[in-house]
Formats: structure tokens, sequence, C-alpha cells
């Protein structure tokens, strides 16, 4: 029990300082989840022969077009996002106005009817869209810690490929935790971006088809929003869906809910968890809470990068312990769990985890030699 409270007490106070340097913290797990996306290329530029600075090089401006394109994204959408607003101010002001009313009529005392249009007060939407521009700057700043950290995390990551030569087999089990958080790291981030773009294009297009205004700056919400576990499907409707009501009514309304929903429900629901799964091979529950968790901790960056903080922290503390095979296996780590149950708990149809054994020959990473940590 001593042992159990002074590891909660040391765990409150590195997320209490992990939360204190969330400016320096969120950044820096950027800039690593993108240098391993990146990283595979200086693998096959290597062994075509490239030179190692030009092979760490091109490494380094993948990840700036990376995030040149993610910054001018969060312009665009939010530039735009600013002039909407304001441009249909007086649109929103009398739609608040009518949902009052008809609150009213309902039997709703007034109380509860400005509790419930609160939400749609157009000097709050002001207010959001009057600050894109600082959170526009804010961001600008934080790319600016990420394009340098994105250099020295690069250049290391190709000197970090000969440890395993150098330690050999003292460091095995460490090389195996490491390539399996950024296989699972890798591949969850390419996944999202493949169904987010599909769920952007169908989203865009279905807006533009019934009036909606904006459709692109809905259409990029919906592709950042997807990166978000379990909740970014609402994140990314809401919006649309007031433009909707202000504009259209409620026909409007209902029809973008529906889109919407259709369209989640089938590649986000249905497909998508396949996919996601033979990448992260986390439980429902765990990647639910690991948005409201480390969201809480870092910030909005928290929510984004909330499935590989958890892979970490797991492969960090509970893949490290041989003793908390019970808990990986309730993470949803199905390698966990003992030879002769793995046929139980997993369905003849459903595909082997990423970070099981096998991956250390498959497919999607045929050249890859093994143990090594930057791939």
């Amino acid at each position: 029990m001593l042992r159990v409270l002074v590891g909660l007490a040391a765990t409150v106070i590195v997320l209490v300082g992990l939360s204190w340097a969330r400016e320096i913290v969120g950044p820096l797990v950027l800039a690593a989840v993108i240098v391993i996306i990146c990283h595979p290329l200086h693998g096959v530029l290597r062994r075509r022969g490239w030179p190692l600075w030009t092979a760490t090089t091109a490494v380094i401006v993948l990840a700036y077009v990376i995030l040149t394109a993610m910054a001018l994204l969060l312009w665009f959408a939010g530039s735009q996002f600013a002039r909407l607003v304001v441009e249909y101010l007086g649109q929103l002001q009398a739609t608040v106005t009518d949902i009052e009313q008809w609150l009213a009529s309902m039997g709703w005392d007034q109380r509860a009817a400005d509790t419930v249009s609160s939400f749609l007060e157009p000097t709050r939407l002001l207010s959001v869209a009057t600050s894109v521009s600082g959170m526009v700057v804010g961001v600008a700043l934080g790319l600016f810690f990420v394009l340098a950290y994105v250099i020295f995390m690069a250049a290391d990551a190709a000197r970090y490929r000969r440890l395993g030569a150098v330690f050999q087999d003292s460091v095995t089990d460490t090389l195996a935790r490491i390539r399996a958080f950024n296989i699972g790291t890798r591949r969850y981030y390419i996944v999202n971006a493949i169904f987010g773009a599909i769920v952007a294009v169908i989203d865009g297009i279905a807006l533009a088809a019934i009036g909606v205004p904006a459709p692109v700056v809905w259409a990029i919400l919906a592709f950042v929003t997807n990166f978000v576990p379990n909740i970014g499907f609402v994140l990314g409707l809401i919006p649309p869906a007031v433009l909707a009501l202000v504009v259209g009514g409620w026909p409007l309304l209902l029809a973008v809910i529906a889109i919407y929903s259709v369209v989640n429900v089938v590649l986000q629901v249905l497909i998508q968890p396949k996919f996601v799964a033979d990448a992260v091979s986390l439980s429902l529950t765990l990647s639910f809470f690991s948005v409201i968790f480390w969201t809480f901790i870092i910030g909005p960056l928290g929510a984004i990068l909330s499935i590989p903080l958890t892979l970490l922290a797991r492969a960090l503390i509970l893949e490290a312990d041989p003793n908390a095979q019970v808990l990986r296996w309730l993470s949803g780590d199905r390698d966990a769990a003992p030879e002769s149950a793995v046929g139980r708990d997993r369905h003849d149809d459903e595909p082997p985890a990423a970070n099981s054994s096998t991956d250390e020959g498959s497919p999607a990473e045929p050249s890859d030699p093994p143990g090594d940590p930057s791939d």
C-alpha cells in the first residue's frame, strides 16, 4: 500500500509539472509525433545510397511541409470562421430570439430558456471570432518551437539507429517497446488522416449541395476533428449545424445532422475502428478517457495527441513491468494475454495488434531492420 501511495504521489507531481509546462510539452510531443511519421523516409533514402545528411534533411523538409500545411489550414479556417460570425451576426441574433420565444411557448421558464439560448448568444460567438487572430498567433508561436524541435529530433533519430548495434542484447526489450510505440503512432495518424480526408471531402460536397455557407471551412474542421477520438465527430458537427440553423432554419439543421451522422457512423464508427485497432490496441473506454485527461493536462493539443501519449505511458509504465499484464490487457493490449488465451481474446476476422511480434516482418515495413528504435 505504501508503494502504491508513493507511486500515486509521484504521478501527481509529474502531471502537475506537465500541466505547468504545457506550452513546452505540447509542441515537443507534436514534433516527436511528426518525426516518427516522417522518419521512414530516412531509411528508404539511405537504402538507395543517399548520404546521411541528405536523408536527414529530407525528413526535416517533409516534416516542415506537413507543419506548413497544418498552419495554412488553421489560418484559413480561423479567418473564415471569424468572417462568417461577423457576417451572420444579425441573423444569429434573430435566431436566438426565435428560440427563446419557442421555448417560452413550450412552457419553459425564462431562466431555463436563457440558459439554452446562451449557447448561441452572438456576443459569445463574436468573442470567439475576435480571439481567432490571437489563437493563430499562439499557434504560430507553438509551430516555431516545433520547427526547432523537428531539426534536433530528426538529427538524433538518425543517430539512434545505431543503438541496437552499440548495446546489443542489453536493450533488446526496450528497443522492442520503442519500435512498437513508433509503429502504432505512425499507423494511427496515417489511418486517421486517410479517413479524415474521405470524411472531409464527403461532408464538404454534401454541405455545398444543400446550400450551407463556407463548406470548405467545415470540411477542414471535419478533417482536423477526425484526429480527436470519439468526440471529434461532435466537435466538427456543431459549427456547421448552428450556421445551417441560422441561414436555413430547422430543415437545413436536420439535414446537416443527418448527413454528418450517416457519413461519420459508416466511416468512423463501423469501418475506421477496424483499422485503428490494428494500430493502437486501446480499449474504447481508455481512448475516450485519454482525450479528456490529456486535454486537461496539456490543453487543446492534448486532444489530438491523446492516443500517442497514452501509448507512450503504457510502454514506459505497464509494458516494462512483467507483473502488469492484467492492467495491460484491461487497457486493450491483447498481446498481454497468455498465449493460450490469445485465440479467445481475438476474433478470427480481427487483424492482429500492431505491437505484436508479427510487426517485425510485416508488409507495412518490409525492409526495416529489427530493433531499430528510430522506426
